[in-house]
């Protein structure tokens, strides 16, 4: 029997698909480090309902000024709109 997703709602999948997008987002270029809106970062982080991701970053772009308040910012901000969604379902 093929296994479906049929009776999965649009909202687990949305996010089931953001994760493997975000998951290949994780790495970043030195470029990306040095321009990266950090804020941005963290929210995208945040509303995927990851864990923060500010300790990876920070060693990855340890060349580059990571803006860890920013990120944290738009990490909570992220955090609490998925886990208000997760509560409408």
């Amino acid at each position: 029997m093929k296994p479906t997703n049929a009776g999965m709602s649009p909202w687990i999948r949305a996010l089931l698909a953001g994760a493997a997008v975000v998951g290949g987002c994780a790495a970043m270029s030195d470029t990306q480090c040095r321009s990266a809106d950090w804020y941005e970062v963290g929210y995208r982080d945040g509303i995927f309902g990851l864990q923060p991701q500010d300790g990876v970053y920070a060693h990855q772009c340890a060349g580059a000024s990571v803006d860890l308040a920013r990120y944290a910012q738009g990490w909570r901000e992220g955090k609490w709109e998925f886990d208000s969604r997760m509560r409408k379902d």
